[in-house]
């Protein structure tokens, strides 16, 4: 059985979980958004114990590498990085926006035209990616103003938004036969199969060079 290790801290909610050829066997979660760094190797501690595996049992790691908070994508990519450094295995970096599109397109496969993940940046900026009906990406995961938002999507039919961005301004698109789902948290269990399918297609990233996806220029302040 082939081993993924599972770590996410780009939200307020960390999470860490074990999956086996594809299927979720142990995970924990940390619901202190300023605590994941203290509390991410406790729960890959937890999960491996639940699993009753060793850490050199693992086979590959596998990170949500965001977007997200700019601190929680520096933990957990640091850690997964420095797991595989000492036990020289192979890292998987997965896109937030990807995951939400791929579990609707999963759950609702056939219903709609479009998958589109859309969460807050910053006041009037959003985080977007669209997926079409084959799960083939239409527009690669980046960063928007408010204002580019409708020419994105114009013309579009039976569309799928993941979004926590809720407004009068969304459902001023127009879009026909839009559905929008409030549920922005990852299924874990789809990330594992997703992850797994991942994993056997080797699509594993280049340790020294690999970064979080900020995908937006960091701001700093005098």
């Amino acid at each position: 059985m082939k081993y993924l290790l599972h770590i996410d801290t780009s939200t307020d909610t960390g999470m860490v979980a074990i999956g086996g050829d594809g299927q979720l066997i142990a995970a924990a979660f940390n619901k202190e958004a300023r605590n994941h760094a203290s509390s991410v190797n406790n729960m890959i501690t937890e999960v491996l114990a639940s699993a009753n595996i060793p850490i050199n049992a693992i086979d590959a790691i596998v990170v949500c590498a965001g977007p997200g908070s700019y601190t929680g994508l520096r933990i957990g990519l640091a850690t997964a990085k420095g797991l595989c450094y000492a036990m020289d295995k192979p890292l998987l970096l997965d896109n937030r926006l990807t995951l939400l599109a791929h579990q609707n397109y999963v759950e609702q496969k056939g219903t709609h035209t479009n998958y589109i993940p859309l969460l807050i940046a910053r006041d009037k900026e959003y985080f977007i990616s669209i997926y079409d009906e084959n799960f083939d990406c239409i527009l690669t995961p980046r960063h928007i103003a408010e204002d580019e938002l409708p020419a994105l999507v114009a013309g579009m039919d039976k569309v799928q938004v993941i979004t926590n961005a809720i407004n009068d301004k969304l459902i001023a698109l127009n879009i026909k036969n839009l559905h929008v789902t409030e549920n922005i948290e990852i299924n874990l269990s789809l990330w594992v199969s997703y992850a797994f399918e991942q994993y056997k297609c080797n699509n594993t990233v280049n340790l020294s060079t690999a970064e979080p996806f900020y995908l937006k220029q960091v701001y700093t302040h005098k």
